[in-house]
C-alpha cells in the first residue's frame, strides 16, 4: 500500500476508548479531521505522531512509519505538532523559540526546506522576534508555535484544535496566516477541529469521524453536500465553492467571481482577474423559485437542478441542488420552509433558480 499519498490504519483500545480507523489522504494541502468532542480526532493525531501506540499501519509517501513489524518512535518521526496551547519556552525570546525548532531538525539530520526567513514572513513574525514570549497575545503565541513546528522541517504537520483556546478576534487574526501556509508550503497538514466554519475555510479534504470510527472521507465539497451525511443537517450547513475573479466593477463596487457554471457578484474588490477564490454560501441564504427573480434586491440568481431533499423536523426542508441548466455545476444547499417546499411542489430533477442572498469570500488561493 505504499504510494505517493498518506495511508493510515489504527485499531486498538486507548483506556476505555476503542479506535478503529482506516483512511487515505493526499500528500499535500489540509486534511480536516472533524466530528463531535470525544470521537477520536486527537487520538488519531497522536497515533500518527507515535505518541499513542496501537496496532496499525502508517505510510507517508513511500516511507513506512509503522506496520506489523516496525514502529518508528516519536523522536524519529519528522513531524511538527501544534497543540491547543502554544506551550512556548517563557524564558526565551520569539527568535530563540523559533530557532529551537531548527536545532531539533539539525540533530536528526533534517533538511532546510522551510527557511527561517520564509516562516517569519508567512506568519508575520518579524516585528516579534526580539520580544519575550511571556509578553505575546494568544494569537501571537500560537503563530510562534506554528513557526517553531515548521522550522523543525516536518514531513507532516499535525494541528490539534490550534484555535480552540483563542477568542473570536484572535481566531480571525490567525486564520489568514493558516491559509497562507496551506497555499504556499508543500507540507501535508492534518487539522483537528470541532468547528465546521474553520474546516470549511481551511480544509481541502475531510475525514468525518464518530465514536472512534470514520463515517466518510474525501474532498470537502463532496462531503458537505452529501445527503447521506450529517453535515448538511447542521444548523450552520454551508457549501464552499472554488471560483476565479473575472473583473471588478468600480461603479458598483462589485467583483464578478466565475464558478464552474455561472458567476457570483460579491461586494468589494476581491483581487486581480484570474485570482482563485474560495466562496462560502450558507444554506439559509439560498432561496428557490421556479422562475428567474424580478424586482428584487438579490443580485445573485443561478439556474440549478434539484438533486435530493430532506425534511429537517416538521417545518424545514434541506434541498440539495446542482448549479447549471443541466445540473453540471457545483453543488449547493438551500434551507427552506416546509410551506415553501409544498407551495413549489418540487421533485428531484426539477429546474429551479437559486437566489443567493449573501456569500463570503476567504483569502485568495495560491496555486
Amino acid at each position: 500500500m505504499v504510494g505517493e499519498g498518506i495511508t493510515a490504519r489504527f485499531e486498538g483500545s486507548l483506556g476505555q476508548f476503542r479506535l478503529a480507523v482506516s483512511f487515505q489522504a493526499p500528500n499535500h494541502g489540509i486534511t480536516g479531521l472533524f466530528g463531535p468532542s470525544g470521537c477520536g480526532k486527537t487520538s488519531v493525531l497522536r497515533c500518527m505522531a507515535g505518541l499513542n501506540r496501537v496496532r496499525g499501519y502508517l505510510c507517508i509517501g513511500n516511507d513506512v512509519w509503522q506496520d506489523e513489524n516496525h514502529f518508528r518512535p516519536v523522536h524519529q518521526r519528522p513531524i511538527g505538532y501544534v497543540f491547543q496551547e502554544a506551550s512556548l519556552f517563557a524564558h526565551l525570546s520569539v527568535r530563540s523559540n523559533l530557532t529551537y525548532g531548527q536545532r531539533r531538525a539539525m540533530k536528526r539530520g533534517g533538511s532546510n526546506s522551510v527557511p527561517f526567513e520564509e516562516v517569519v514572513e508567512l506568519l508575520g513574525l518579524s516585528s516579534l522576534l526580539d520580544r519575550e514570549s511571556a509578553h505575546l497575545s494568544g494569537g501571537e503565541r500560537q503563530r510562534v508555535a506554528i513557526g517553531r513546528a515548521l522550522l523543525s522541517q516536518p514531513r507532516l504537520l499535525l494541528m490539534d484544535e490550534p484555535l480552540a483556546a483563542l477568542d473570536r478576534f484572535s481566531k480571525e487574526e490567525i486564520l489568514p496566516y493558516l491559509e497562507r501556509l496551506r497555499d504556499t508550503l508543500d507540507i501535508p497538514v492534518f487539522y483537528v477541529s470541532h468547528d465546521i466554519a474553520e474546516v470549511e475555510r481551511l480544509a481541502d479534504n475531510l475525514v468525518l469521524m464518530s465514536a472512534g470510527a470514520i463515517q466518510a472521507m474525501g474532498p470537502l465539497g463532496e462531503l458537505l453536500s452529501s445527503p447521506d451525511l450529517p453535515l448538511a443537517r447542521m444548523p450552520e450547513a454551508a457549501m464552499v465553492l472554488d471560483g476565479v475573479v473575472d473583473r471588478f466593477d468600480p461603479v458598483y463596487g462589485l467583483t464578478e467571481v466565475r464558478l464552474k457554471v455561472g458567476q457570483l457578484l460579491v461586494s468589494g474588490n476581491s483581487g486581480k482577474p484570474g485570482s482563485p477564490r474560495r466562496v462560502k454560501v450558507v444554506a439559509t441564504d439560498v432561496s428557490l423559485g421556479r422562475h428567474p427573480p424580478v424586482d428584487t434586491s438579490i443580485l445573485n440568481s443561478l439556474p440549478a437542478r434539484v438533486r435530493a431533499f430532506e425534511f429537517n423536523g416538521p417545518h424545514q426542508v434541506t434541498v440539495f441542488i446542482a448549479l447549471g441548466e443541466n445540473g453540471e455545476g457545483d453543488s449547493l444547499l438551500a434551507r427552506i420552509s416546509h410551506k415553501s417546499w409544498d407551495t413549489l411542489g418540487l421533485q428531484p430533477g426539477d429546474l429551479v433558480h437559486a437566489r443567493i442572498k449573501a456569500v463570503t469570500l476567504a483569502e485568495p488561493r495560491r496555486h
